[in-house]
């Protein structure tokens, strides 16, 4: 089980990688209708969905 939660948490840091690498987060550096980028909401949502998904994956393990 532990194996199962190692190699989850290294496939999220590299999905991590990729979301928030330049290229994709230049897809969001756009104005919103606000008069500012949509680029500071994109990161801190990815950001917030990646500590969501690692909270997921930590807590799901119950070895003591």
């Amino acid at each position: 089980m532990r194996k199962r939660a190692e190699s989850r948490l290294l496939a999220l840091t590299i999905l991590a990688l990729l979301l928030f690498s330049p290229p994709l987060l230049l897809l969001f550096d756009r104005p919103l209708g606000l008069g500012f980028s949509a680029l500071p909401v994109a990161i801190y949502l990815i950001w917030a969905l990646v500590i969501l998904i690692s909270a997921l994956i930590l807590e799901g393990r119950h070895e003591d």
